[in-house]
């Protein structure tokens, strides 16, 4: 799918499936590239100057509501493309596949376990129908052989939002912070795809100037909160090895 049409009937198929769950009363939320689109519905028109395109649906969920998940997913015309072995294989992630849709769905539960590791725990009721803004930048940010397309999302993410203390269309610097203050790996990992981002920023002529400058100060601001908590005992020994040993998880291509 490459078109902004193929792009909203991805968004539509998304909330449809949110939708299906908060009925029955199973906790999903989308993640991802669509959940990016959802959450910045003021700059299309930018996605598509940029070339950023969904191909496929991702989802958070809970542990504790898996079977009910695969059965609300199987039930809106997807299967499962995993059984048993699947199951021990890759026990906090589902993934489904409609033949008549034409997508692919994954559904991460309780964790977003890649380079680093991303908890859902007691998050996913902060925002609706997609995690909250905090985690969507921390799915990127974790990335260590971060792309193109999670630069171009995040860029976004941070022209339409600032940062602050709270969650309330805002990314959480407390939170962040805090999480990174206890682990050197995912604290360097982060910071370097911030510094990243504002790298390409000044690369990409789609934005303007007084749009580079908007989102570069509020990366910076970031930043600097980052920087100023107070670190663990554990960061500090971590960070006097750095990155001469590895920091971060290698990220298994799981087969859908």
């Amino acid at each position: 799918m490459s078109s902004s049409k193929d792009n909203l009937y991805i968004i539509k198929e998304a909330m449809a499936i949110v939708e299906s769950a908060k009925k029955e009363n199973v906790t999903l939320r989308i993640m991802g590239a669509t959940a990016f689109r959802i959450h910045c519905l003021g700059q299309e028109l930018l996605y598509d100057a940029l070339g950023r395109e969904i191909s496929d649906l991702d989802f958070a969920g809970y542990g504790k509501d898996r079977r009910r998940i695969e059965r609300l997913i199987s039930s809106l015309n997807y299967e499962s493309s995993h059984g048993m072995l699947g199951d021990l294989t890759h026990p906090d992630r589902l993934i489904f596949f409609s033949p008549s849709k034409n997508l692919t769905t994954d559904v991460f539960l309780d964790q977003l376990s890649m380079c680093h590791t991303i908890n859902f725990k007691g998050r996913l009721e902060v925002d609706y129908p997609t995690i909250p803004l905090t985690e969507l930048l921390l799915e990127k940010m974790q990335i260590v052989k971060i792309n193109e397309k999670d630069l171009k999302d995040t860029l976004i993410l941070f022209l339409e939002h600032d940062s602050g203390n709270g969650d309330s269309e805002t990314i959480n610097t407390k939170l962040i912070s805090s999480l990174l203050s206890d682990d050197w790996g995912f604290y360097y990992t982060v910071t370097t795809n911030l510094e990243n981002v504002i790298s390409y920023l000044s690369a990409t002529e789609m934005i303007t100037e007084p749009q580079k400058r908007l989102i570069e100060q509020r990366i910076r601001r970031l930043l600097e909160a980052i920087e100023n908590q107070p670190k663990s005992l554990k960061w500090k020994m971590r960070a006097k090895v750095g990155n001469r040993k590895k920091w971060y998880a290698d990220v298994e291509e799981v087969e859908r």
